[in-house]
């Protein structure tokens, strides 16, 4: 699939990562890149990610991003998980998917002011996920509704989406937050507007679900770490930090102003203390080392590491005290009697 991309300058992106209603938080944060004279000359989206993407490219102003701001705080779960009838059979194993898009689609279809990838405003490059080899796709022509809703196509929620030929899935699954299609589309700046939170040890709740989606945050954070750390020295990168609040679910939609302005509140302070460009800056030698968002992981693997060996010191010793080494008694037997007369060869 082509790429569209922007060559002989130097071009700075936007990379907006998946995360579903923690999408929100993007809305601020582009709001306090625009008002401090932060441009994009293209984007680049998956999942969620990609659908805020696409919004921003077709006014990417800060009238909008308002205009975004609106469509997000007027947004139901139910306008984007619409459980049918039909669904029934997705519960009963007839169906390979849960939901229909029926809903998402013609939401899209309504707000957004153009037709085809190409047509933005600004250069736009949705990831999407092909189901047959799992590797990430970028989509930089062609319809946009149907883009969006392959990149935002979570399996056994939603049917895999054909594009160009392609079955295609959500792109989180490949690359959630894609900053090396970003790379290969142009850019040689990449400012990452993320959905994972950067404080992940103090984002945990109890509960089963809670664990799944406490694990999924952890493996995006890897993933993107990741990512960055395989950049080339010639691409800057800056990552806006995230501060979701404890707790909220990705399919909660009851939050979203609070979302917004968490997103805002929390670039601008970044802004101001030097975020772009400044201290806060992954330099390429920084890359192999643990970014930011990367510590909380490896302070949560290591204490679970010396949890679990104290725990098997505790076992260990509890077991030796209760029962004691009994004396072992050996016993050899008589070694077998040899014969001392010389072995003779038989003649050749």
């Amino acid at each position: 699939m082509s790429v569209r991309a922007i060559s002989g300058r130097s071009s700075t992106a936007f990379v907006l990562g998946g995360g579903g209603s923690l999408g929100a938080v993007q809305v601020g944060m582009m709001r306090a890149l625009l008002e401090h004279g932060i441009r994009a000359d293209l984007v680049v989206g998956s999942s969620v990610g990609a659908v805020n993407a696409a919004y921003f490219a077709g006014n990417p102003t800060l009238e909008g991003v308002s205009e975004l701001e609106a469509i997000w705080l007027r947004l139901k779960r139910s306008d984007i998980l619409c459980l049918g009838w039909r669904g029934l059979f997705g519960i009963l194993g007839q169906r390979d998917h849960l939901f229909s898009s029926d809903r998402f689609s013609r939401l899209l279809e309504t707000h957004l002011p153009y037709r085809n990838l190409e047509d933005a405003a600004l250069p736009l490059h949705v990831v999407a996920t092909d189901v047959l080899t799992g590797e990430p796709l970028i989509l930089s022509h062609g319809p946009v509704t149907q883009a969006l809703l392959a990149s935002s196509a979570i399996p056994a929620a939603f049917a895999p989406v054909g594009f160009d030929g392609k079955l295609l899935v959500d792109g989180a699954l490949a690359s959630n937050t894609p900053v090396r299609a970003a790379v290969a589309c142009g850019a040689s700046r990449l400012i990452v507007l993320p959905t994972t939170c950067t404080r992940l040890e103090r984002n945990r709740s109890s509960g089963a679900l809670a664990s799944a989606v406490h694990a999924i945050t952890l493996l995006m954070a890897r993933q993107l770490a990741g990512e960055i750390a395989g950049l080339g020295s010639a691409v800057e990168c800056d990552v806006v930090p995230a501060d979701c609040p404890v707790g909220v679910s990705s399919f909660d939609f009851s939050r979203t102003s609070e979302l917004i302005e968490r997103g805002y509140q929390t670039t601008k302070q970044w802004i101001d203390r030097g975020g772009i460009g400044g201290a806060a800056r992954l330099a390429p030698s920084d890359r192999q080392q643990e970014p930011t968002f990367r510590q909380p992981l490896q302070r949560e693997l290591s204490s679970a590491r010396r949890n679990r060996a104290a725990r098997d010191r505790a076992v260990l010793l509890q077991r030796t005290r209760a029962a004691p080494l009994a004396p072992v008694t050996v016993t050899c037997s008589k070694p077998p009697k040899l014969d001392a007369r010389p072995a003779i060869s038989e003649p050749v």
